[in-house]
């Protein structure tokens, strides 16, 4: 008996038979509709740039069934004169370019003219309007492509947009629909994310009858503040820092969450192209770049940031979503943004405070000689020279380092005392504040290596007599392989066997009596995977495996003296406010919180 043919030639069979032909005008806009509308949210998204587009002060989302059963906007933007309303619902229509010059330097969200036939393709849609300037109003419906006749409407000065059983005629489709409670959670945050996106205008989000989100205009200096504690939570502005640089036509402004306050999902990470919100994976890797040795392995950073640049810089039209966009000069773009955002991270320290208490140095300090208050110098940190325009006038326009505080304003206080050899306890004027010392001195030191190494080169010191260290064979083999990492960090060795290792110039940094200690220590974390270590470059990662390795260890006695000097360097390093994994080095407990503690006053 003969078999029965396999599917795939059955098929191959059939699209030979079938002859070409244009594809009818209501399954073309339904193709689009999978393009452009792949869930309820992006009815929301398409439908309020629409809005925005229009000019709207005032934004109204509802929501019914996750947006499957209604999705109605509401603005109060120029609208659409009635003999236009047709035209609205027909496909390449659009009121926003006109020609490719346009095109390449469009400004608005919207330009294709596909969404709202993709929509009305796939739902039961009713458009209705009144164009400012005009006394009477006009509707128009939709379903499944199909288009009704404009008749009068009731209508203020806007447009509303109503949505309903989406996908209704499309079954496939409507399988892939999540829960409504996902759905919902897809809207919320998109519109969140709108409402970051325009401080000037009005958004609500109603489910049923219940708000979601109600975030009133935000105007004039510093009042961008309510409606980022409304999207992001009270605690995202006190935790983060402003940022502004400017070069040229591009301009990078917004907030940069500090490293501390890092969260375990990367939920709060917002990117805004010329006032569009984007997904770029360029941008993001240059936030995670200037991220790299201040945040703890497996941590997120938040942020909230816009680039603004010339229209004919960026290229929107990469995506029917139009998530995606494409820079002229991709390479200078991530430059200026990694510049910016590393600068800013930098200074990242301990912050000055009210003057210290004035305690007699003798009482508060006993036996430390005068000179041991005085700031002890230590090289800062600077970005090596980059050859793009746009990353140099961030460099060049950075602020120089002030001068280390004087003894009367000292940001982590006087030291007293350690706390189980791990913490440094020190008074300052604002209250009680506690530094883990191997943290700090750890920032310290990679710092200082990391200084040295785009100076000069790590200071080192030649040894009288080479120092032997036995190894393991294929840890002997890795260190001669990567001898180059070695060597720029300071150290000059050679191999004296199978198994033994000379090392003949160690790193200055390096106390005598720990060089071997330090050397097991770096030859066993370099053998990890380079992939579990949250920087990014080779070199980097040595030089903070060796700062790490190399700084003071838990339960080492400190005198008062040592303490002193370790607080003072670490308030004039960058990034001190966390070591190289992005633990944070001090915390403080004010006056205040130490009295609550206590009950005084009560």
């Amino acid at each position: 008996m003969r078999a029965a043919p396999r599917a795939p030639a059955v098929a191959a069979k059939l699209r030979r038979l079938m002859p070409i032909r244009v594809l009818a005008g209501e399954l073309v806009d339904q193709i689009a509709a999978g393009e452009v509308i792949e869930r309820p949210s992006s009815l929301v998204k398409e439908l309020v740039e629409n809005s925005l587009d229009a000019g709207a002060g005032r934004v109204e989302i509802d929501i019914e069934r996750g947006g499957v059963g209604l999705v109605r906007v509401r603005d109060d933007g120029a609208g659409i004169a009635p003999g236009e309303l047709p035209l609205a619902l027909a496909r390449h229509a659009t009121s926003k370019i006109v020609s490719l010059e346009d095109l390449e330097a469009v400004t608005t969200l919207g330009f294709r003219g596909e969404a709202l036939p993709s929509i009305g393709s796939v739902s039961r849609l009713r458009i209705a309007s009144r164009a400012r300037g005009t006394e009477r109003g006009a509707e128009v419906s939709c379903e499944g492509g199909a288009l009704s006749e404009v008749r009068p409407a009731a209508q203020p000065a806007g447009t509303v947009v109503e949505v309903r059983d989406l996908f209704y005629n499309v079954p496939a489709r409507r399988k892939f629909v999540k829960s409504e409670a996902t759905e919902l959670h897809h809207i919320a945050a998109l519109t969140e994310r709108l409402a970051l996106s325009r401080f000037d205008v009005a958004f609500r989000l109603r489910n049923g009858t219940r708000v979601l989100l109600d975030a009133p205009p935000a105007d004039g200096a510093g009042a961008e503040g309510g409606r980022l504690d409304a999207v992001l939570g009270e605690g995202f502005l006190a935790g983060s820092i402003p940022v502004r640089h400017a070069a040229g036509p591009v301009l990078l402004s917004g907030w940069l969450g500090l490293p501390t306050r890092s969260r375990a999902q990367p939920d709060q990470q917002f990117w805004f192209v010329n006032g569009r919100a984007v997904r770029d994976r360029l941008l993001m890797n240059a936030v995670r770049l200037a991220y790299r040795d201040v945040l703890y392995h497996g941590r997120h950073a938040s942020y909230v940031l816009y680039l603004t640049l010339e229209p004919r810089l960026v290229d929107v039209n990469a995506h029917p979503t139009k998530l995606e966009v494409r820079f002229r000069d991709s390479r200078q773009i991530h430059e200026f943004v990694f510049r910016a955002l590393e600068r800013a991270l930098a200074d990242t320290r301990p912050e000055l405070g009210a003057p210290a208490a004035q305690l007699p140095a003798a009482a508060a300090l006993p036996g430390l000689p005068p000179a041991a208050l005085q700031p002890r110098e230590l090289p800062l940190y600077r970005a090596s020279a980059d050859p793009w325009a746009l990353a140099a006038v961030v460099r060049d326009s950075a602020v120089a380092p002030t001068a280390l505080p004087a003894a009367d304003e000292r940001p982590l206080g006087v030291p007293l005392a350690q706390l189980h050899g791990v913490y440094i306890l020190a008074q300052s004027s604002a209250g009680l504040v506690l530094v883990d010392m191997h943290a700090a001195h750890e920032r310290v030191l990679y710092e200082r290596l990391k200084a040295q190494a785009a100076g000069s080169g790590v200071a080192s010191q030649l040894l009288l007599e080479p120092l032997v260290i036995e190894l393991k064979s294929h840890e002997l083999a890795r260190v001669l392989e990567e001898r180059s990492q070695w060597e720029a960090a300071g150290f000059e060795l050679d191999a004296l066997g199978p198994t033994r290792l000379a090392l003949r110039r160690v790193p200055a940094e390096l106390h005598s009596r720990e060089v071997g200690r330090v050397v097991a220590d770096l030859v066993a974390d370099l053998a990890l995977d380079a992939s579990t270590h949250h920087l990014e470059g080779a070199a980097d990662r040595f030089l903070g495996t060796l700062a790490c390795r190399s700084a003071i260890h838990a339960h080492r006695r400190l005198t008062l003296e040592e303490m002193d000097a370790l607080l003072r360097q670490t308030e004039a390093t960058e990034r001190a406010n966390q070591c190289n994994h992005g633990r944070p080095t001090w915390t403080r407990l004010t006056l205040q919180q130490l009295d609550q503690l206590f009950l005084r006053g009560r």
